[in-house]
Formats: structure tokens, sequence, C-alpha cells
């Protein structure tokens, strides 16, 4: 399996991001990456909802 094609910057972030190690984070399969972005994505919607409707 290839590591993946990003580049430095935005493997740094996602691996911030995520809490993964950096090496993990590039030899992960694709698809269980964009899985975990698209939790990250719908955490961070869920909060700003919810101060949406407090007001």
């Amino acid at each position: 399996m290839r590591p993946l094609q990003i580049s430095p910057e935005t493997a740094i972030k996602l691996a911030e991001a995520l809490n993964v190690p950096l090496e993990r984070l590039m030899h992960m399969p694709q698809h269980i990456l964009l899985q975990k972005m698209m939790e990250l994505a719908k955490e961070e919607d869920q909060p700003g909802k919810q101060a949406d409707n407090k007001e």
C-alpha cells in the first residue's frame, strides 16, 4: 500500500485534528481516513447547531 498523496502541511494538520501519529496517518487506508474526516466534520457541526438553538 502506498502512503497517502497529500502535502506535508495537510498531513500534519490532519494528524493533529484526528489525534493520531503522523506515521500512522500516512499509511492509513484512504477509505478509513475519509471516514474519520467525516466523523470529525460531524463533531464540528454539532456544537454550532446547539449554540444556534440556544439563541
